[in-house]
């Protein structure tokens, strides 16, 4: 009774082991390749509890969230010859654990190989670009072909590239002084420009207004001789109907104003006869004060 009850438990003990080596359990966050003796025969990616045989099919397991490699910075040399330090990172899953493992087995052995794809394909689509391009908004679009590149060459690791980033983008410090220097002198010559621009349109301005001055003055003095033209002829009108009226008021009228001219001021001397044309109008009480 005894030597049954050891041979029980034993065949318990037995089948609990080989239930525990056989059974596994595939979580959301994993997929699995089951290998048998060293080779894989099947891949898993559904979570759930599975079956293998055990002591003969062991588990690998990958994540099947997106990983992160971090490319080490790396030196690109432009379309224009210059020198630019690129520090460039990836995110990526893992889409194919057969062909993953096959190619290199674990992550420690991808970064190696997926650093020289990206490093590549960062010197094909930079090196063909000035190194302008690289550090201005155009570096979105460089950067999207230098991910389609990249994702092409990285399927024989059975990833899929998710976006490819650059972390920096640094200058060496010879070509960050020639640069800094070569841009203050963009930027000078810009100001010159701008300033020249500005004094042509002074310059342009300033000739308008005075042409426009000259016109105001010129249409001005048209006006003012227009207005005293028509004032004279106005005058001489009106003139000419008192002359019509009374002739000897006129005449007096006229010889008043001769009078106010030649008088007025202290600084003018006349000899005149007392018979003289002036002093008609000044009838007998101008002789007897000559005859004295």
């Amino acid at each position: 009774m005894k030597k049954r009850f050891v041979i029980l438990l034993s065949f318990i003990v037995v089948l609990t082991v080989l239930a525990y080596n056989s059974l596994f359990f595939v979580e959301q966050r994993v997929q699995s390749l089951i290998l048998q003796f060293g080779e894989p025969i099947r891949v898993i990616k559904e979570p759930g509890l599975n079956f293998k045989i055990p002591l003969a099919q062991n588990i690998v397991k990958f994540d099947k969230r997106i990983l992160l490699f971090d490319n080490s910075a790396e030196e690109i040399i432009a379309a224009d010859k210059k020198r630019l330090i690129v520090d460039a990172f990836v995110r990526y899953k893992i889409v194919d654990p057969l062909k993953f493992y096959q190619t290199v087995r674990f992550e420690a052995a991808l970064n190696n190989r997926l650093g020289s794809v990206v490093n590549n394909s960062l010197r094909a689509v930079l090196g063909k670009v000035p190194l302008e391009a690289v550090i201005s908004d155009r570096r979105e679009l460089l950067m999207q072909e230098v991910s389609e590149l990249v994702s092409v060459r990285a399927t024989q690791f059975g990833i899929s590239i998710q976006e490819v980033r650059i972390k920096k983008a640094d200058l060496p410090s010879e070509n960050s002084e020639a640069i800094y220097r070569r841009m203050q002198t963009e930027r000078q010559q810009e100001a010159a420009q701008i300033r020249a621009v500005g004094n042509e349109k002074a310059r342009f301005i300033t000739a308008e207004s005075e042409k426009q001055k000259t016109v105001l003055l010129a249409e001005a003095q048209r006006d003012s001789d227009i207005l005293r033209g028509e004032g004279d002829a106005q005058k001489n009108k009106i003139l000419g109907k008192a002359f019509n009226q009374d002739p000897d008021f006129f005449a007096f009228y006229r010889a008043m104003q001769a009078y106010e001219k030649a008088l007025i001021g202290g600084e003018t001397s006349l000899v005149l006869s007392p018979d003289s044309e002036f002093f008609k109008f000044f009838g007998k009480s101008v002789k007897p004060a000559l005859k004295r």
